[in-house]
């Protein structure tokens, strides 16, 4: 796939604390699945789960990264994740500077890469 044909996108994952984000930070960057990733501090989420409304601390992690990655970010988020059910969540870039997608595509694999590197 071509680089400027790639969509970037923002992929948020919360996280039970800051030790887990850490994790889940450093295996995505190492895996080059993201750019960058921002870890945001502590916040108060209330959900539903199971039936009763519930409220966590969590940590924030803004992904950069590319659409055609989430597939495998869901993957490797989910299989390291202490939740049952992660928030992993992509928003498409809909606009950026041109140098900061140039570096954000050049830091990610592409799908390509991926799939040959598994081959």
């Amino acid at each position: 796939m071509k680089p400027e044909m790639r969509q970037g996108c923002v992929v948020m994952i919360t996280a039970s604390n800051q030790d887990e984000a850490q994790q889940l930070a450093r295996m995505l960057i190492e895996k080059q699945l993201a750019a960058c990733i921002q870890i945001l501090p502590t916040m108060q989420s209330f959900y539903v789960w199971q039936g009763s409304v519930e409220y966590a601390d969590e940590n924030l992690l803004l992904v950069k990264t590319t659409l055609d990655l989430f597939a495998q970010i869901e993957a490797a988020v989910s299989a390291a994740h202490s939740y049952e059910t992660p928030e992993i969540i992509a928003l498409p870039v809909v606009a950026s500077s041109r140098p900061y997608l140039s570096w954000m595509l050049e830091q990610v694999s592409s799908i390509d890469e991926i799939i040959e590197k598994q081959s």
